[in-house]
């Protein structure tokens, strides 16, 4: 009796959860936008195919992922189901804060993001996104007549109200491009003949030379005070006044070996080599060869 209690429980949770993830997947789809259109592709961006044609940007203002899949798009008012988005393609899962491309070249069969409509050059266009019911309008735009070619109609910023011509088309990125600098665009605005910008020079090249100037002064001085002080210590081993440090004593055995050198050069005690040669005669003569009898044995001589 308590499984069956639990899985009619369960059954009466299912409608509900089912009803929350609708609700939750509906919210999500709400928050989709088309954010930039090109209507007109002369010489800008081309497909997979390598063909040029318009093309329709949608961005992911929410925070969540938002799956596309099974919305609807439509450039017609009176069929708002004109192209399904198909299902289970795993490209139409849109990160947050991220875009994705549709092209209007009316080849459907090309695959899922191109459309079976193409955009008028000439006439006015409309765009719209409808939810999956093909009912609830999430978000629709009326694209100017007279667009010029490779100049993109869109948002100055991703997914806000305000809309403008793009020179810079930007497809599948964002609108506002941070190629400039703020700062300097400012700058330009308010002092267009420069008188700010010149000062502003003038004083950091001011500021340069006096830190320079600074700089050079004290390295001079210390240069100079380091010059008088080696200046002073020469003065000062010249008149005799020697450093008291232990290192600068000599030890005393070198003081003694000094002194008995010097002792032994005053007394004149040291040796002296005689420079003259004597040569003393040899009081035998002999001759090598008869050098033998000198080693004969001398006999006792009979009386």
């Amino acid at each position: 009796m308590k499984i069956i209690h639990h899985k009619k429980f369960g059954m009466l949770l299912l409608p509900f959860a089912l009803f929350i993830a609708a609700g939750a997947q509906a919210q999500q789809v709400i928050s989709m936008r088309i954010n930039e259109v090109l209507v007109v592709n002369e010489s800008n961006f081309v497909d997979d195919y390598g063909a040029r044609s318009g093309w329709i940007e949608l961005f992911n203002s929410s925070a969540g992922t938002v799956n596309i899949g099974g919305c609807y798009l439509t450039n017609d008012r009176n069929n708002p189901r004109k192209y399904p988005i198909p299902k289970g393609d795993v490209l139409t899962k849109i990160s947050p804060r991220q875009h994705v491309l549709f092209w209007a070249d009316g080849l459907a069969n090309r695959g899922t993001f191109h459309l079976n409509f193409t955009l008028d050059g000439e006439n006015e266009n409309y765009i719209a996104l409808y939810d999956v019911d093909g009912k609830t309008l999430v978000d629709s735009i009326i694209i100017p007549a007279g667009q010029k070619a490779d100049i993109s109609f869109g948002r100055k910023d991703d997914g806000k109200d305000i809309w403008t011509q793009l020179t810079k088309v930007t497809p599948s990125t964002n609108n506002r491009t941070l190629d400039t600098n703020e700062r300097i665009e400012n700058f330009k605005e308010n002092d267009d003949l420069g008188v700010g910008m010149t000062v502003t020079a003038m004083i950091v090249v001011f500021i340069g030379l006096v830190l320079l100037y600074m700089c050079f002064k004290y390295v001079g001085k210390s240069a100079i005070g380091i010059s008088r002080r080696r200046a002073q210590r020469a003065r000062d081993a010249e008149n005799g006044h020697h450093s008291t440090n232990a290192d600068a004593l000599e030890s005393g055995e070198i003081v003694a070996a000094i002194s008995l050198a010097l002792y032994e050069v005053d007394e004149d005690v040291h040796d002296l080599e005689n420079t003259v040669i004597t040569i003393h005669k040899v009081t035998r003569n002999y001759s090598p060869w008869s050098s033998k009898i000198y080693g004969l044995r001398n006999y006792p001589q009979k009386k």
